[in-house]
């Protein structure tokens, strides 16, 4: 397993990497992102869009599970799984559908779906430290090690 790190400033450097990370992207990968509340995720996921050209809103679907986006970079799945009580959950809202190799899956706390996703390609791990954030990334395949290198 290939890994790298990252120190982010701010709100904004994490939005910056998410569309660092959109230039990088390989159609169909299965991206799993973990961290504490208010660690960042949903802002590296927004950067993520804004990097593939969407300019709508962007919120944690905390309540719907699922919000699908159609960007310049193609379909993207983003996932946040934090509700969810039961990982058994995820197939009455046809999850599989969504692993079609080709929209791009983010999933935030993908601990919660464990045993019914998929393995990750890419692993993001997001941490507090003062205002700033730490990043770690941890390829889990080809596409993920791809990701990896052209960062």
């Amino acid at each position: 397993m290939d890994a790298a790190d990252y120190r982010l400033a701010d709100a904004a450097a994490t939005e910056a990497f998410g569309a660092r990370l959109a230039a990088c992207r390989v159609a169909g990968l299965v991206v799993f992102i973990h961290g504490q509340l208010g660690a960042g995720k949903t802002t590296l996921v927004r950067g993520f869009l804004r990097g593939c050209g969407y300019q709508g809103p962007v919120k944690s679907p905390t309540y719907t599970l699922v919000e699908p986006y159609e960007t310049a970079c193609g379909g993207v799945y983003h996932l946040d799984l934090y509700r969810l009580a039961d990982p058994e959950e995820l197939e009455w809202i046809g999850i599989r559908d969504l692993f079609d190799g080709e929209h791009l899956c983010l999933i935030e706390w993908p601990e919660q779906g464990a045993g019914v996703l998929p393995p990750p390609d890419l692993v993001l791990r997001l941490s507090i430290e003062g205002a700033a954030r730490r990043l770690r990334l941890e390829s889990g395949s080809a596409a993920g090690r791809e990701v990896l290198s052209c960062l």
